[in-house]
């Protein structure tokens, strides 16, 4: 296989990052370097524990977890708490993870099959997939491939891409990025999370020192399936298709958190997906969140750990029954 030509991030950039004291581990998939993270409870010597996979999606990195971390590892309502592990990966391109620099090299593939490397090197099972954005567009294509690896879904603003024509939101968005290819990330995450720091909004940017850094961040919109012929198109349908007439998934073992201020992947794109599992989900809304939901993902990981121990009883969260249509982007 030719090299694929790459940016690694120093270290040093991430030296001042607040709120992340996670210390990164590494695989190495065709020649480049994939960062995660993985923590344990202090219950996870145990054989087989719960394991939440949280995948991030574009233009973010394992940060935007940071508040999730810690209730998914530890909150619990039982008496004792079970052994539990979080892996958070940062997509190539992103974050800590080596940055190829030619836009050609993102695809649909290149990303579902470093994933799938990652779950596989680390054999991950018990799996609880925690998915957002590109996390979900990429994510939610998993089980189809390693069905019995996984347990349950954790799904905040995303959708399955498998060719239908998108929303005005999205169309609007990928303009956008297209005219900013030296993006502020930051300022851009910080425009719909006014709650943030100097400091955090400075990690946002940390992953890229330059505009030659930031090649996944300028192709990843383009990448998405609006087009039946479109990379990707195929596994997405075989998803939705999985989600529709497979039984592994019960209403208790799907919660969906939406962002409700997200105008890209909000209510009626949520909305729409939710119809699509067979036996129906858990949902939650969050009303000032935005696209990053995961700012607001205390919240989120509280409510959705105690739905997942009580049978899909927690305060602000509700069931809702399948009516198999596809979801529009």
């Amino acid at each position: 296989m030719t090299p694929v030509p790459y940016l690694r991030t120093p270290d040093e950039s991430f030296n001042t990052i607040p709120d992340f004291p996670y210390r990164p581990q590494y695989l190495t998939h065709n020649g480049l370097r994939i960062a995660y993270i993985d923590e344990h409870n202090a219950t996870s010597a145990a054989d087989e524990p719960d394991v939440f996979l949280c995948l991030h999606g574009q233009p973010t990195w394992s940060y935007l977890y940071r508040k999730m971390i810690p209730v998914l590892l530890n909150h619990t309502t039982r008496t004792s708490l079970g052994p539990r592990r979080v892996v958070c990966p940062d997509l190539l391109g992103f974050g800590r993870s080596d940055k190829p620099r030619r836009e050609e090299d993102y695809t649909f593939h290149f990303h579902r099959n470093m994933l799938l490397h990652v779950i596989r090197k680390l054999d991950l099972r018990n799996i609880t997939l925690v998915v957002q954005d590109w996390g979900g567009l990429l994510g939610l294509t998993l089980p189809t491939e390693e069905p019995s690896r996984f347990k349950r879904l954790l799904v905040m603003n995303t959708t399955i891409a498998a060719g239908a024509k998108p929303t005005e939101g999205f169309v609007a968005w990928k303009a956008y990025n297209n005219s900013q290819p030296d993006m502020d990330i930051g300022r851009l995450i910080g425009r719909g999370t006014p709650h943030l720091s100097k400091e955090e909004i400075a990690a946002y940017n940390a992953p890229y020192p330059s505009v030659e850094y930031k090649s996944g961040v300028r192709r990843f919109p383009n990448l998405v399936m609006v087009d039946a012929k479109m990379d990707g198109a195929d596994e997405s349908r075989r998803s939705l298709d999985f989600f529709k007439t497979n039984s592994q998934f019960g209403a208790n073992d799907i919660f969906m958190a939406c962002g409700m201020a997200d105008p890209v992947l909000g209510p009626q794109v949520m909305a729409g997906l939710a119809k699509v599992w067979r036996n129906g989900c858990l949902w939650t809304e969050i009303g000032p969140a935005g696209h990053f939901v995961q700012e607001w993902g205390d919240i989120v990981a509280q409510r959705a750990i105690e739905a997942f121990e009580n049978d899909g009883k927690a305060e602000g969260v509700v069931r809702k029954s399948t009516m198999t249509a596809a979801p529009k982007l």
